[in-house]
């Protein structure tokens, strides 16, 4: 079967190390035999995919007529890996994987000659070969290539894993994640799923004239989000610094600047704890613009997952499956203001009650501390609603003293301009109006510099520099925030942070645990 691994192949009670000591021994085979095993290079005519499609072009222009055999298309020139092999005799046959897909091989004494089908018999599981031959079906009708040439490109000393065992456990998935990739086609689609998103992301803004900028990731002073960064040392300079947890305060100052429509997608990093929603490295897309406003960026986020799920998966206004639910990412999106959620989702909370927030918040498992009226909103919010919010919802009214840095509402100076995009009871983008006023921002940044004095370790540090940039004059303007990990894993259709991530960060491996498991 194309792109599974053939388990068939015996594995010797030596395990691993047995398997690659008999590869370096056919490898001495190779060389012995003049058979160079790591070529440097082989220049193919077509992908699997692009010979598929010719050929299939002559099948449909193809007239039967009387004595004529059937169509046939070639040569062609493919490279790629073996992933399944079945010397017979003197005909074997084998599937050839590549970027774009597999491909059944046919090898024959006729047509590859004795050399030709030495070398066929010699491949391991595997193995990188250049294959030349011409497209035809078998009788079972399968597309296959009848070998007319075969070349060694690279050996493999290391076999894969077993598709019945090496694939089930995540931990040796994702620790031998090249391996993964190999030997799982569904790994495939969800990283190509995240490249045609990205690439979706930045045609969307480009079209609408943002320029795409580069934000430093060494920072003095981690701002724009309330997390713990990771810490490091420039020898240099002799200067502490920090990874970036985002990118929001150096795009404000490149408003200050003159720069009125700007986006980045980038790496930040946050020392915070691993779980299926959680990665301490992770890619977030930043885009701000001067002269609009949280309406304009509501509109501006809808826009833009509209057109990246309609760029992945064809149809942006139909149902999409996610994690047992279905989203339905067309239409006019809900929007909710906090206080009326908290209020339909805690029946009888009076949410003017600091005593009584608190108190709900200790039944719904938040830990005992000192809160304000707005953190303790916020905590029953996150603690009693997000897992409600199943299809698109812009939470909106946001307290203050959780968003230092978006404007005050002019209805209820208790609240900001923010939003929170919630899609299958997660959060996928955050937004505001930004503030703009120097003065509001140095108070903000006070209040929290004395929040992590009473011992919250996830406060906004006060920023100088970023104050005096706003005292320039920043023109009115408004921001959005989004995990790219997030919005991947809703379209591919995948409920673990890490399936999307190309080399998630792991634990290291027992020095004296296995690669692979053996085969039961």
């Amino acid at each position: 079967m194309a792109d599974e691994v053939d388990s068939r192949q015996p594995r010797p009670e030596g395990g691993l190390d047995e398997l690659r000591q008999q590869r370096l021994r056919n490898l001495e085979s190779l060389r012995a035999s003049g058979v160079e095993p790591f070529a440097r290079g082989y220049d193919r005519t077509h992908s699997v995919a692009a010979a598929r499609e010719a050929f299939e072009a002559v099948e449909a222009a193809h007239t039967p007529v009387d004595g004529e055999g059937d169509p046939r298309f070639g040569p062609v020139r493919l490279a790629g890996r073996i992933t399944r092999h079945r010397p017979q005799g003197k005909r074997g046959f084998a599937d050839l994987l590549d970027a774009s897909g597999s491909l059944q091989l046919m090898a024959t004494l006729d047509t590859l000659g004795e050399g030709g089908m030495a070398l066929f018999r010699a491949l391991d599981l595997g193995d990188i070969v250049g294959a030349e031959g011409v497209l035809m079906r078998t009788r079972s009708g399968e597309a296959t290539l009848e070998l007319t040439g075969l070349v060694m490109l690279t050996k493999a000393l290391r076999p894969l894993p077993d598709k019945w065992h090496g694939l089930k456990d995540p931990e040796l998935r994702f620790r031998q994640r090249h391996a993964d990739l190999i030997v799982n086609p569904e790994a495939r689609r969800v990283l190509m799923t995240r490249s045609r998103a990205v690439t979706a992301m930045r045609a969307f803004f480009d079209s609408r004239g943002f320029v795409e900028v580069e934000t430093p990731m060494l920072h003095r002073v981690a701002g724009g989000a309330a997390a713990r960064p990771f810490l490091t040392h420039h020898n240099t300079l002799d200067l502490d610094l920090k990874l970036r947890i985002a990118v929001e305060l150096h795009h404000k100052r490149l408003l200050v600047g003159g720069f009125e429509r700007i986006y980045e997608i980038g790496r930040a990093f946050r020392n915070e704890g691993i779980d299926h929603l959680h990665n301490p490295e992770f890619t977030i897309l930043e885009a701000y613009e001067a002269y609009t406003d949280l309406d304009g960026m509501i509109l501006l986020t809808e826009s833009l997952v509209k057109a990246v799920a309609d760029q992945v998966l064809g149809d942006a206004a139909g149902s999409h499956e996610y994690d047992g639910q279905t989203i339905n990412l067309g239409g006019n999106w809900q929007r909710r203001e906090m206080l009326d959620l908290v209020r339909e989702n805690n029946p009888g909370l009076d949410v003017e009650d600091n005593g009584a927030l608190q108190a709900q918040a200790g039944r719904l498992g938040a830990t005992p501390r000192e809160r304000d009226w707005g953190e303790l909103v916020y905590e029953v919010f996150e603690r009693s609603v997000e897992k409600t919010l199943v299809q698109p919802t812009f939470v909106t009214g946001f307290p203050v003293s959780v968003s230092p840095l978006a404007r005050r509402r002019g209805d209820d100076p208790r609240l900001v301009e923010r939003f929170e995009l919630f899609i299958a009871g997660g959060e996928q983008a955050n937004a505001f109006s930004e503030l703009t006023d120097p003065l509001d921002q140095r108070a903000r940044f006070e209040q929290q510099l004395r929040a992590s004095a009473a011992g919250d370790e996830e406060t906004h540090p006060m920023d100088e520099e970023f104050i005096a940039a706003l005292e320039q004059g920043m023109p009115p303007a408004g921001g959005m925030g989004m995990g790219v990990d997030r919005l991947v894993m809703l379209l591919a259709g995948v409920a673990n942070i890490r399936e999307v991530l190309t080399f998630p960060l792991m634990r290291d491996r027992p020095s004296d645990g296995p690669d692979w498991p053996e085969e039961a």
